[in-house]
């Protein structure tokens, strides 16, 4: 073993694709003082064994902007090192052979506008003439992108080291790392043996071992290695221009290799590989199982008929047959960011389609690990977006296993998953369940999307068309109306409650002005240090030096780990409250019934009351644009508390309501989501929310809020029934402009709304919209659309 040095700036673990871009990319950020350590040599745990396909276009513009730049990184890497890093662009196919795929196309079409993406929505016949091997007759449409293609994984992965050692970073090989030295919460060194390498910066990027790495700092990754297989076909005069397909209604994707054809898929019954030492021989591989393989084989062979006379049954008929293990991840997503333990970051889940990817996550790891946040949001990806009962590994077992076995299976927005299901529950639960609640998850919390419709509920005229409409119920009209004519109740139990101490922390951090009396409710974004938004939270004051923080239920662990970074002292408290939200013109009456106490207090204040016999803390707080509280109590009085408001409630006509309607609601009062509308990339000024920024005061960020170049604008659609769902492209003019962050329809204005960032500055011309494959006229509008004077928010005279 060659002598380590006794410190280090930044040490990186596992010489595979992931860590060799995370490394070059620090480097090129600054920081030449790396070592990278690898147990084996480079490339040999699961980089090496990767089908290497490359396919652009992603279901998120941060998953498809990583790959751009994967794909323009290439080049650069191939002038500094004098090393070809294996791209072979011919592009790429994505076939539809169903009326269901077909219309995912058309989506995945607008998205491809959206983001920049070169790509043409092709005949049968023509994506025949790009593959003259291709059997089409089933086929209905083909999506050809000229962008996509293949990378052999070890050349990448060659090249990047090759870069970052031209950088200054120091790469070692049969380096095993044996524990990780942490203190005061902090990672504190690297043990490699004997030696101890000191270092405040540890990127685990250990792919099918990244768990096993992790827990030697007492932190759960969860990585989860199933077994992927492949097979190559022996030489048949296939040419090397030949262009990658991806055929997901057959389960199969196939590309060019030695003359060859490489075919792969994803079996329905996959297998964990169940180990407890992932990766600790080089090029691990397991046996071929070829009847697993033989759906995806069978596809192949009907796709392609040159292939229909070689035998599949056996291993030996084949060139070469790859089984080996690859790192899931619970949501089949990358974990990227910084774990529980300062300083120990993540860079794992590649779930083979990482190779594509593998430079963009470089990029991000190294923005966030040297500049405090990455250009782009990859909060879908963070490590954060998990809770505690991630730790379990029967849960990301069951949830990454139905990742891996519907990866290619059509996913409808609102389409719920089942597995590992239900695991968090709010106190009223039960009685949810007892009304026909049709249920969603949500970071494990199981919450009510819609209760069973009664026979009054009628409205299937007002059923979105195309995919809007597939996962959807009469009753979201009849509980939006309930909320605007008498009274609705919902379970916000699974909201992320966070309780702060300290003003002097959060007004450096939050834009808002926290300042003002007990009892206060304030509305504020945190920001990072472009003036991006990191959070979207209410902040109640409890005490002189005590704060509540409010958060989405999948934000809980993202924003207490932001607040922590700064140095604040954060307790999760979302365990112990129930929360339900009581709005609408009948609130007060049902309310006034339970209670003694005043309820006049005003907007956004927060007072402690007694509601029938539970203690309430009640908020005038809305997120669905109506009059009313949310009501706070201790979870042991949760059940009790639901009981006693749907009692009085119930007689009024109030109806319990789900997390659907709400979105509505919201649409039609212009409230954002954080995720969708507002991300770390957007500013409060361009999201139409500088009424929430206090400029007089010190915070992170205000030095980047200057005029907007764009800004959040309201649309609403000429044809009410054309639903946006988020990520249709709109055109200003005939041109490419936008793409809609969130959508809907509002039920109390009968509209169809849809949300865009387009240029600030003078009215933009014709607005259309690209929905279900057409395009749909819109107009820009003044927002809220309901309700824009506040009047029902405010509702008591004197409030």
């Amino acid at each position: 073993m060659v002598k380590l040095p006794a410190e280090a700036q930044a040490v990186v673990v596992g010489g595979g694709v992931a860590g060799c871009s995370v490394a070059y990319h620090l480097a090129r950020h600054g920081w030449t003082d790396v070592i990278l350590l690898e147990r084996h040599e480079l490339t040999e745990g699961t980089t090496w064994h990767s089908a290497g396909f490359v396919g652009q276009l992603r279901s998120t513009v941060t998953q498809t902007r990583m790959i751009m730049y994967s794909a323009g990184l290439y080049p650069e890497l191939a002038e500094l090192t004098g090393l070809d890093p294996g791209w072979h662009g011919v592009g790429g196919l994505r076939l539809a052979t169903t009326p269901e795929r077909h219309e995912e196309l058309l989506r995945q079409a607008g998205a491809a506008e959206t983001y920049g993406l070169d790509m043409e929505l092709l005949s049968a016949g023509a994506a025949r003439d790009m593959l003259p091997l291709m059997e089409v007759a089933d086929v209905r449409a083909a999506l050809w992108l000229p962008g996509d293609g293949w990378l052999d994984p070890a050349s990448l992965a060659r090249a990047l080291a090759a870069g970052a050692e031209k950088l200054g970073v120091r790469i070692v090989t049969g380096a095993e790392v044996t524990g990780l030295d942490v203190r005061d919460g902090r990672v504190r060194g690297v043990r490699v043996g004997e030696q101890v390498i000191a270092t405040k910066t540890v990127v685990n990027a250990a792919g099918a071992a990244a768990g096993t790495i992790g827990r030697l700092a007492g932190v759960d990754v969860p990585i989860v290695p199933i077994k992927h297989q492949y097979v190559v076909t022996p030489p048949s005069g296939v040419p090397a221009t030949t262009p990658t397909v991806r055929d997901p209604d057959n389960i199969v994707y196939f590309r060019e290799e030695g003359g060859g054809i490489l075919v792969g898929g994803y079996i329905r019954n996959p297998e964990i590989w169940d180990t407890a030492a992932p990766l600790a021989e080089p090029r691990t591989l397991f046996d071929p199982d070829m009847p697993k393989f033989q759906e995806s084989w069978d596809s192949a062979r009907h796709r392609l008929p040159h292939l229909r006379d070689l035998d599949g049954t056996e291993s030996g008929a084949f060139a070469k047959v790859v089984h080996g293990p690859e790192a899931f991840t619970p949501d089949g997503e990358f974990l990227l960011g910084e774990t529980a333990v300062a300083g120990l970051w993540v860079a794992a889940g590649f779930c083979v389609h990482g190779l594509a990817a593998a430079g963009g996550v470089g990029k991000v790891m190294a923005e966030w690990i040297v500049d405090g946040s990455p250009e782009y949001d990859v909060f879908g990806m963070d490590i954060r977006r998990f809770g505690a009962h991630a730790r379990g590994s029967r849960w990301s077992r069951a949830k990454a296993l139905d990742s891996y076995s519907k990866y290619y299976d059509i996913v409808y927005p609102g389409e719920e998953r089942t597995a590992a299901r239900p695991l968090r529950r709010s106190p009223a639960w039960p009685r949810h369940a007892a009304l026909g609640a049709e249920f969603g998850e949500k970071a494990g919390w199981e919450r009510v999307n819609w209760f069973a419709p009664g026979p009054e509920d009628e409205g299937e005229e007002f059923r979105p068309a195309g995919w809007a409409g597939r996962v959807w119920s009469p009753a979201i009209r009849a509980e939006c109306l309930a909320t605007r004519d008498v009274a609705a109740l919902f379970d916000q139990t699974s909201f992320a409650k966070l309780e702060i101490s300290g003003l002097a922390g959060l007004q450096r951090l939050c834009a808002g002005d926290l300042d003002r009396p007990v009892g206060s409710v304030v509305y504020t974004q945190m920001l990072n240090e472009r003036g991006g938004i990191e959070a979207d939270v209410t902040v109640t004051r409890l005490a002189e030096d005590r704060f509540r923080m409010v958060t989405g239920t999948a934000f809980g662990v993202h924003d207490a780990a932001w607040l922590r970074r700064h140095g604040l002292d954060v307790r999760d408290v979302t365990s112990a409250y129930a929360c339900y939200c009581l709005w609408g013109p009948k609130g007060p009456a049902i309310l006034g019934e339970l209670t003694g106490d005043d309820l006049t207090f005003g907007y956004m204040r927060a007072r402690e009351i007694s509601v029938g016999y539970v203690p309430v803390l009640a908020q005038r707080v809305t997120f669905a644009g109506e009059f009313g509280w949310e009501l706070y109590c201790p979870a042991e009085y949760g059940l009790t508390l639901w009981d006693t408001l749907m009692e009085a409630g119930l007689p009024h006509g109030m109806r319990p309501a789900g997390y659907r309607a709400l979105d509505c609601l919201r649409l039609e009062k212009g409230y954002r989501v954080w995720g969708l509308d507002i991300t770390p990339e957007t500013t409060p000024i361009e999201a139409g929310l500088g009424f929430a920024v206090h400029r007089d005061k010190e915070f992170l960020g205000r030095d980047a809020l200057g005029a907007p170049a764009r800004t959040l604008r309201c649309l609403v659609l000429a044809d009410p029934r054309q639903v946006c769902l988020g990520g249709e492209p709109v055109r200003v003019g005939g041109v490419p402009a936008s793409r809609v962050t969130s959508g809907g329809y509002g039920h109390r204005v009968d509209r169809s709304i849809a949300y865009a960032y387009l240029p600030a500055g003078d009215e933009p011309g014709d607005v259309e919209v690209g929905v279900n494959g057409s395009w749909v006229a819109a107009e820009i509008v003044s927002e809220p659309l309901y309700d824009p004077g506040n009047k029902r928010v405010r509702g008591l005279p004197g409030t």
